[in-house]
């Protein structure tokens, strides 16, 4: 479990409004929440501002938003259970400029089609937005369902990702 009086924060300036990034004791990020997301984490007293673990991820975000990067490289730590894990673990297999249903990620963890709605709740649950690419899902009618932070940064994901072409 992660210790909340070793967690660092920043926030970082992106297209999507000012994110929040915290990470633990040892650099790895352990979120990045967008404004207004549900779910989303919010500063606490006994966080520490520190901006040095953050280098990478804002040099990261930088050329991402710029249409120059198409895979972060950054050392994550997420805590969640066994099916979010391996759920989280499946988008990171979703390239960039491609998109994925909520069944094909329920197939790629070999769980039943019957499992799609944990799927979508183990998706909205993901505490690494942008970084761990949640925005690829979509309806398996194609349709640009849920973001936890909001269809209209999703949107905006897809369209920098040229996804929606």
């Amino acid at each position: 479990m992660i210790d909340p009086t070793n967690t660092r924060w920043t926030s970082f300036e992106s297209p999507l409004g000012q994110l929040l990034l915290t990470a633990d004791e040892f650099g790895a990020l352990t979120s990045l929440s967008v404004p207004g997301q549900k779910g989303g984490r919010t500063v606490q007293p006994e966080w520490r501002q520190d901006p040095g673990p953050f280098r990478a991820a804002a040099e990261q975000l930088t050329a991402y938003f710029a249409g120059e990067l198409k895979e972060f490289h950054l050392d994550l730590r997420t805590s969640g259970t066994d099916f979010r894990e391996r759920v989280w673990t499946a988008l990171d297999s979703v390239p960039y400029g491609a998109t994925t249903t909520y069944g094909e990620i329920a197939a790629r963890i070999g769980a039943p089609r019957a499992a799609v709605r944990a799927v979508g709740g183990a998706i909205g649950a993901n505490p690494l937005l942008v970084v761990r690419p949640c925005h690829r899902v979509i309806g398996a009618d194609g349709s640009l369902t849920g973001y936890a932070g909001g269809l209209d940064r999703k949107v905006s994901l897809l369209t920098l990702e040229h996804a929606l072409d």
